[in-house]
């Protein structure tokens, strides 16, 4: 296998997770989807558009195996835990939205301001502490 071939690969595997990662989000929404399945699917939704890693990216190999090794993980365990019906009609919506590029930006959004909510928690919960 040359160059070529592994890196087509690697980006049509990228491009399929984002399409689970997307699928996992419609099924969190979904009525039909069981209560622990969407507390699954928003952990790992929101792990995958966290700007904060398990792992840090800037620590050399160890940084990417969260999301090369977790990530992909999470999504194959919570998949599993979604009735058929309702995966292959949100893995149908999520396939469509990112092929028209209409990706829910608001989701990130979201996310990170929870990360800013917790952080601005813990400074107040210092300071507290050290002004006691």
């Amino acid at each position: 296998m040359n160059r070529t071939q592994l890196l087509e690969q690697w980006k049509a595997g990228a491009r399929r997770l984002k399409v689970e990662t997307y699928t996992l989000l419609l099924a969190y929404r979904h009525p039909q989807t069981p209560w622990y399945a969407k507390v699954g699917a928003a952990l790992v939704v929101g792990y995958a558009l966290s700007p904060i890693d398990l792992i840090p990216d800037f620590i050399p190999v160890l940084g990417y195996l969260d999301d090369l090794i977790l990530l992909p993980l999470g999504v194959m365990v919570v998949i599993k835990m979604i009735p058929e019906p309702v995966l292959a009609e949100c893995r149908q919506n999520a396939q469509l939205l990112v092929s028209q590029k209409k990706l829910l930006n608001w989701v990130s959004v979201g996310v990170i301001l929870i990360w800013v909510l917790l952080l601005g928690g813990v400074i107040l919960i210092v300071f507290r502490t050290i002004n006691g």
